[in-house]
């Protein structure tokens, strides 16, 4: 009887792990050979928050991380967000307050903050999810409109 392959779950699905190298990232596993490439790479050093994805819905930095380190978890990515209500208002909030320029750091913003307020417990204030968000880092906008997103779809899933 042999063992089964090693595999971590993508977006609801089973990904074999025995094609992919011991060193692999797991952002390079899930933009070239899943071809998910919603999940950005910024600096490669965990630094900028654009690579950001869920792992068994907390946040995690897939530059950071082995594919080989997260066998047996659950993966989500920005592709997979409009199937979730949370992901889905965190979505909308961002279209609705214009918290995007270039567009290249909103998706590790917006699975970072669907993370964040999928969480138990009680309501987390504004100035406590900005805080968390500390480590997405956008070059363009200044803030202001992410601030309001943040706050319309904390105040949308209240």
């Amino acid at each position: 009887m042999s063992a089964a392959p090693p595999s971590i779950g993508v977006n609801g699905r089973p990904v074999a792990l025995e094609e992919v190298p011991g060193d692999e990232r797991l952002l390079d596993t899930l933009r070239w050979r899943l071809g998910l490439r919603g999940t950005k790479e910024g600096c490669r050093t965990g630094e900028c928050g654009a690579c950001t994805v869920l792992v068994n819905g907390e946040g995690r930095l897939s530059c950071l991380a082995l594919a080989h380190e997260l066998e047996g978890t659950e993966v989500t990515t920005v592709e997979a967000l409009h199937q979730d209500p949370v992901g889905r208002a965190v979505q909308e909030a961002f279209a609705e307050e214009a918290a995007l320029q270039c567009g290249y750091c909103t998706p590790g913003f917006v699975v970072a903050l669907t993370g964040l307020l999928r969480g138990d417990g009680p309501p987390r204030p504004t100035p406590e999810l900005l805080a968390a968000l500390g480590g997405n880092l956008c070059r363009c906008t200044g803030y202001a409109s992410i601030a309001r997103a943040v706050e319309r779809a904390r105040t949308r899933l209240r």
